[in-house]
């Protein structure tokens, strides 16, 4: 492919695939700044990838796959930090934030501490389709698994979190 060529392809794809990574990352990784390093990093990656000259089938699969392994690169690098350092360095100023932000982030954070219950396979399936809004084909392609699996996961992702969902209310 000419250099031009692949400039134009990887424009289009970016016009029409930024927002959604960028969404994605924020999704997984609860930090603005973070995810948008993530996304840049996804995309430089697919820059240099087509500009060796490599052909992408699915471009929008391509791009999931690479913000996925760039996210799982950065839980890791999570890990080793402390938990009472990040408390320390993040703090929470309640005078700034008013109280539906505040609940609507407690919310937010109850939903992610319960997906981050389910099994890795299960949670993935299940923010890349009710999330990202990836069709079960897309998943299946993306995750080399059948259809057939991709929606079985997909729904017993669903179940699990029900079930989780009430246990907390019980305990709450």
């Amino acid at each position: 492919m000419k250099t031009n060529a692949v400039e134009q392809e990887f424009l289009r794809a970016y016009d029409q695939f930024a927002d959604a990574i960028f969404r994605h990352c924020v999704f997984r990784v609860s930090d603005r700044e973070k995810a948008k390093d993530l996304a840049q990093g996804t995309f430089v990656r697919v820059w240099d990838y087509m500009s060796q000259g490599k052909e992408i089938d699915n471009m929008r699969a391509f791009l999931y796959r690479i913000a996925n392994n760039l996210i799982i690169d950065e839980y890791r690098k999570k890990k080793d930090e402390s938990l009472d350092r990040m408390r320390d360095e993040e703090g929470f100023d309640i005078g700034t934030e008013s109280m539906r932000d505040i609940e609507t982030k407690d919310e937010h954070a109850q939903t992610l501490a319960l997906l981050e219950c389910l099994p890795d396979k299960y949670r993935e399936a299940l923010v890349m389709r009710h999330v990202d809004g990836l069709s079960v084909k897309d998943i299946a392609h993306l995750t080399h698994e059948t259809e057939n699996v991709i929606s079985v996961r997909i729904h017993r992702a669903i179940e699990k979190l029900k079930a989780l969902s009430e246990n907390h209310g019980k305990h709450n």
